[in-house]
C-alpha cells in the first residue's frame, strides 16, 4: 500500500501525515478484501484550512476516513483483472 499526499493539497507536513496514517490504518481494514496487487492511494484535492483548523483535529480525522472507507469498499467490490502473462517471443 503506498500513500501520496502532495504539499499543494495539504500544505502542513503534520496534516500529510495524518492523512497518511489515515490511509494505512482504513488499508488495514480492507486488506483481506483487496485483491493482491500493488494499490496506490493518492490525494486529488485539498482540505480547506478554514474547515479543519487544526490538522489532528477529530473532524479532519472523520472526513478522512469517512471518504477512505467509500474508496476502499469501491475498490474491494470491483472485480479483479486478470494478470498479464510476461511471455517472451
Amino acid at each position: 500500500m503506498g500513500a501520496m499526499v502532495p504539499k499543494r493539497w495539504a500544505k502542513r507536513a503534520v496534516t500529510r501525515n495524518a492523512i497518511k496514517r489515515q490511509i494505512y490504518g482504513v488499508s488495514v481494514d480492507f486488506e483481506s478484501a483487496l485483491p493482491v496487487a500493488a494499490h496506490i492511494v493518492r490525494l486529488r484535492s485539498g482540505f480547506d484550512r478554514k474547515q479543519f483548523v487544526s490538522a489532528t483535529s477529530e473532524e479532519l480525522k472523520a472526513a478522512v476516513r469517512l471518504e477512505l472507507q467509500q474508496l476502499f469498499a469501491r475498490a474491494a467490490t470491483r472485480p479483479s483483472l486478470p494478470a498479464i502473462k510476461n511471455e517472451a517471443p
